[in-house]
């Protein structure tokens, strides 16, 4: 299949638009010259891959939710996405692994095993920028810790399975195996200054922009799981609708779109007048060259973008922040902080 040694690989393992949109600028401006290996693995992300981007690109299976069929399915999974993203990297010297986090089994495994099977003199792993997320550290406890070695014990069966165990931050920015971490411009972040790497804005508006129609006010609501994912009871999830409602009335703004959430089938924030909008591009692109007077959502990343991307006339507000369960008083006061930085006008905060 390959007729010659790459000398540089560049694998960018992504599981959203915005880590898409990233791998994209990296591979562009920080990778130019390296081989550009594209590898997605959740399915939301197939859409807006273009193929003619990439020197190869794959889905794959993620090992927990698709096993292979059989006993010990996961086991085997794990050893057949090595193969698979081995033959896309091909023969190299140096490979570079980018992912959005590596405490995860799905994606750590390759830090030992893909170098080996491509016969890798260097390797290192670069951390992608994964939005609201990125702003502050999650330190791994002593249980995630020792579940790490657990899944060392993997390489008593197969060799390849060698899990890279390691502390502080877990999605890896201190362990030895990084030594770069991209961060999106404008985004505050923890991460040390000697290792991280602010990105060019990830989406720039087309000359190409599209025009509203005369006379007519757009908004656009982001949709998010919210007691889906905890952050919310659903008393004050259905206050948080209504307030949108209720500001988009005040405004006279009736032509209501709705982007979902792929996380969140029951669309919690939707009512059903809103009009649902289906994308073949990242939501990042689509903001940045669509018109809408209003952009509304509680705690998306989105709603980040959306400021920076739309003309200072376009109003982007957060909602419900006086009703969202925060993991800590410090995560509260960090996003706080990113939003109002960002421009993101916070209803509900003194």
């Amino acid at each position: 299949m390959f007729d010659s040694v790459s000398e540089r690989v560049a694998l960018y393992f992504v599981a959203s638009p915005l880590q898409y949109l990233a791998a994209k600028g990296i591979a562009e401006r920080h990778e130019a010259g390296a081989r550009q290996v594209l590898v997605w693995y959740k399915p939301g992300v197939t859409a807006i891959v273009r193929m003619d981007d990439w020197d190869a690109a794959r889905y794959m299976p993620w090992p927990r939710w698709e096993p292979l069929p059989g006993a010990f399915g996961r086991h085997r999974r794990l050893r057949d996405n090595i193969r698979l993203v081995a033959e896309l990297v091909g023969p190299c010297e140096t490979l570079h692994i980018h992912s959005a986090v590596f405490d995860t089994e799905a994606i750590n495994y390759f830090l030992r095993a893909l170098p080996k099977a491509c016969g890798a003199r260097e390797m290192k792993a670069r951390i992608l920028p994964d939005g609201i997320i990125s702003i502050r550290r999650y330190p791994l406890p002593l249980g995630k810790r020792l579940a790490q070695y657990a899944r060392k014990l993997r390489r008593l069966i197969a060799p390849e399975l060698d899990y890279w165990c390691f502390s502080g931050d877990r999605i890896g920015s201190d362990a030895p195996f990084c030594d770069r971490i991209y961060v999106i411009p404008g985004l505050p972040h923890e991460y040390p200054a000697d290792k991280t790497v602010v990105l060019p804005p990830l989406v720039t508006p087309s000359t190409q922009r599209q025009t509203g129609e005369p006379g007519v006010r757009r908004a656009l609501v982001i949709g998010q799981p919210l007691v889906g994912a905890g952050l919310m009871k659903a008393e004050d999830r259905d206050a948080v609708t209504a307030e949108i409602r209720a500001w988009l009335a005040e405004q006279g703004i009736t032509r209501i779109f709705y982007k979902a959430h792929p996380k969140d089938p029951a669309q919690e924030l939707r009512l059903p007048e809103y009009m649902l909008v289906t994308l073949d591009e990242a939501l990042e692109v689509h903001l940045a060259n669509t018109p809408y007077d209003a952009v509304l959502g509680v705690r998306s990343s989105a709603l980040l973008f959306a400021r920076q991307t739309s003309p200072a006339q376009t109003r982007v507000i957060a909602f419900g922040w006086d009703r969202i369960r925060f993991k800590s008083p410090a995560e509260k006061q960090q996003m706080i902080a990113a939003f109002r930085t960002t421009g993101v006008t916070l209803e509900g905060v003194a």
